[in-house]
């Protein structure tokens, strides 16, 4: 496992992965500065509605001090908006990374297993569709786990982990996509659960770093197709070899 994070996290910044993380990160940002504008104006809009309610419910008196409270409304708006983008992070670059994953899996193959057929694309949209189901269903769970981060360092393992188990579970699936079938990738990851929730605690913690956190698309996908191809040497030392990637 650590000889396959080592390699990923050499790989990041190579020559080849240069092209592919540049695109990655610019969609990245692209994508947190959308989700970003789309917090400010809920946020911006419950902020209002609120203070309005009130001052109609209380009467012109209450002016004053809910002044006061706008200000104090929009120092918790900046801090509302900040915590959603390190928290909605994981399902951002989930998301990037059906855009460039067979991109950058096909680079890895070709440095370090040249010697082995390579895999197969996945068709773009699939890839992107399964990055979508992915993001909501991080969405989901971290929306389950946020009332957990009042209970101190709980609340935050409990968030890690969940971040470990979405993020091992997208980018291995990406990565096996290539050699086997949807629903056969499945059957593997759950056989080998223990190994991919493993391996996405190493891509939990790389998420969890401001800034270099966008790269996590690269560092994922490369990662995992380390892991996939010593589950795959493994496998078919126990068991004959398949006859191929089948498609639909």
């Amino acid at each position: 496992m650590l000889d396959a994070v080592f390699k990923a996290l050499a790989d990041m910044f190579t020559q080849p992965f240069r092209t592919v993380l540049l695109k990655s990160v610019g969609l990245a940002i692209a994508l947190l500065i959308v989700v970003v504008l789309l917090l400010f104006r809920l946020l911006e809009w419950l902020s209002v509605a609120g203070l309005t309610w009130l001052e109609v419910v209380i009467g012109p008196a209450s002016h004053g001090p809910l002044i006061v409270l706008d200000w104090i409304a929009a120092i918790l708006l900046a801090i509302g908006l900040f915590t959603g983008a390190v928290m909605l992070m994981p399902a951002v670059t989930a998301l990037v990374a059906g855009f460039f994953a067979d991109e950058i899996a096909a680079i890895v193959e070709q440095t370090y297993y040249p010697e082995e057929p390579p895999g197969i694309a996945l068709p773009l949209w699939l890839a992107i569709w399964e990055g979508i189901k992915t993001a909501l269903l991080a969405i989901a769970v971290y929306v389950c786990a946020t009332p957990f981060l009042l209970f101190a360092g709980a609340g935050v393992v409990l968030f890690f982990l969940a971040t470990a188990y979405l993020q091992g579970r997208i980018y291995f699936e990406l990565a096996a996509a290539r050699f086997h079938p949807i629903a056969e990738v499945k059957a593997i990851r759950r056989i080998n659960r223990a190994t991919v929730f493993t391996g996405g605690m190493f891509i939990a913690a790389f998420v969890s770093i401001p800034i270099l956190n966008l790269a996590t698309p690269l560092f994922g996908t490369a990662l995992m197709v380390h892991l996939h191809k010593r589950l795959d040497t493994r496998r078919q030392t126990i068991e004959p070899p398949a006859m191929g990637r089948l498609t639909g």
